[in-house]
């Protein structure tokens, strides 16, 4: 199966411009985007990306921001895309309004593994399961970026720190750096039945396993061995995947799509969403079939070639971003009503 990717893992979020900030200053990640819009990244000062103003005023003063957004030069959004409607796949969860959809990576999504960041309008939080129990990275300076904006770590091992993002969810920073090119180093998900999900995952979707542990009901699986790599954790109890539940996308050649399809229908598994084509406007058309393992976490498969195309880097990321979040004024529009948004 070395044809085959692992390509991100889908966040939802509630608050976006905190959840950027952690990604692209706390953790180092840079954007990856792709909405409607014209022009390039504005820079400032230094050849950093310049932070509008409104945005600025949303956190306070202009000296405390520097202090906390620091845009560097290389931290640029991969790829942003907004939608007026919910998503064919349900990439953007059980939600039919406005989304949009940020990818931040450490480099371009040929060769690295990144993080979406789905954020649906009109929802100001998720309640979390026990399901995703974290991603494990290696990066010394996202550890020093951490201590110097002062966001909360806990040295968990030698050398290893648990931070969490906004919403809650757990990343677990080695304070150390690789010489491959991808710091992510595995996504850890809590699964039931330990031999259930290990038979699953290798011998029906074809990972390699990697590291094994009986005892401690774990596993470490993987497509290649320079990919990140899916960790399975046994846990006692039912996995709760509650409203935060995310998905794990890996890409394959297209023409294998009908055939992981087929193979789950012949062995009686889950399949959340038949082969369908999805529309970017402006970008290339991937098909993808959605399914679900024994304990119900959602995993993609997207044709590699066409998705290859989507996923090219945007240059005008950053500034779709900051313009997309410097237009969002759902948080005024809610308290000037005195209401709060609604918990997915």
């Amino acid at each position: 199966m070395a044809t085959r990717r692992a390509l991100h893992f889908v966040f939802k979020v509630g608050n976006r411009f905190q959840t950027v900030h952690f990604f692209r200053d706390v953790l180092g990640m840079q954007v990856q985007s792709g909405a409607s819009g014209a022009g390039a990244s504005r820079t400032g000062e230094g050849g950093r990306a310049a932070v509008p103003g409104n945005i600025l005023g949303r956190c306070g003063s202009k000296g405390a921001i520097e202090n906390v957004v620091r845009f560097m030069e290389e931290l640029l959004v991969l790829r942003h895309e907004e939608f007026e409607e919910g998503c064919k796949a349900a990439c953007n969860g059980p939600y039919d309004g406005k989304w949009s959809k940020t990818m931040v990576g450490f480099g371009p999504e040929d060769d690295h593994f990144v993080a979406e960041l789905t954020y649906n309008y009109g929802i100001g939080d998720y309640k979390l399961g026990n399901d995703f129990m974290g991603i494990t990275l290696a990066s010394s300076q996202a550890v020093s970026n951490a201590r110097k904006l002062k966001w909360p770590l806990s040295e968990v091992a030698e050398g290893v720190f648990e931070t969490e993002a906004p919403g809650g969810y757990k990343f677990y920073l080695q304070d150390r750096s690789l010489s491959q090119s991808d710091p992510v180093l595995k996504v850890t998900l809590a699964v039931t039945d330990f031999q259930k999900s290990l038979n699953y995952w290798s011998n029906l979707l074809g990972m390699k396993i990697y590291e094994q542990d009986k005892e401690k009901q774990r596993a470490l699986l993987g497509y290649a061995d320079n990919q990140c790599k899916l960790e399975l954790q046994g846990i006692k109890g039912a996995v709760d995947h509650a409203a935060a539940f995310g998905r794990i996308a890996f890409s394959c050649p297209q023409n294998e799509l009908s055939d992981i399809e087929a193979l789950m229908k012949r062995e009686n598994q889950s399949i959340l969403t038949p082969l369908v084509s999805l529309d970017t406007p402006g970008k290339a058309t991937v098909q993808v079939v959605i399914l679900a393992d024994p304990d119900g976490h959602e995993i993609c498969f997207v044709g590699d070639e066409a998705f290859r195309e989507l996923s090219k880097r945007d240059p005008k990321g950053n500034k779709l971003l900051d313009d997309a979040m410097a237009a969002d004024k759902s948080d005024e529009w809610f308290a000037t009503r005195n209401k709060p948004k609604a918990s997915g």
